[in-house]
């Protein structure tokens, strides 16, 4: 074990650690996947405004990304490596795939969740809350988006 766990709260247990660890490493790769899924709808979006909002999202998933190997390289002194092999499914419509992206945003917030319990650093802990906050903060954009959308096509 590295150097990088404080007596803070000592409310955590060893398994509790290894959970969150074995999260982190899904965590890369959904990460890696939300940024190959938000690069197409970024090219699917219908405006400059659809194209800056998904934008700074994925640019978001990249940072989460590189904090989650970070935290983990600091544990384990193990660097882990996402890959692009999960086949990519093209969505029906750039609604159905902004109703995933919404919904896929929600998912990460329980799982990142149950990493946050189980790392005994302030720190990191406080670096996940920033992780879990963007990603509430992702959902509620892809719902106005979803709004916005499904309200033009209503419209029109």
């Amino acid at each position: 074990m590295y150097n990088c766990c404080s007596n803070y709260g000592m409310d955590f247990t060893r398994k509790d650690l290894q959970r969150s660890l074995a999260l982190i490493k899904e965590a890369v790769q959904d990460e890696r996947n939300d940024e190959l899924t938000y690069d197409y709808l970024i090219k699917l979006a219908p405006t400059r405004e659809d194209k800056e909002i998904i934008t700074s999202i994925r640019d978001d998933e990249r940072k989460h990304r590189r904090w989650f190997k970070e935290i983990y390289k600091c544990y384990t002194g193990q660097d882990i490596e996402s890959t692009d092999e999960e086949k990519f499914i093209k969505p029906k419509s750039y609604i159905d795939a902004i109703r995933k992206a919404l919904f896929g945003e929600l998912s990460a917030v329980e799982k990142y969740r149950i990493i946050r319990m189980g790392l005994p650093n302030r720190y990191q802990r406080d670096i996940v809350f920033e992780i879990l906050t963007d990603e509430m903060k992702h959902a509620t954009k892809y719902n106005y988006l979803l709004t916005m959308n499904l309200s033009k096509r209503k419209n029109s």
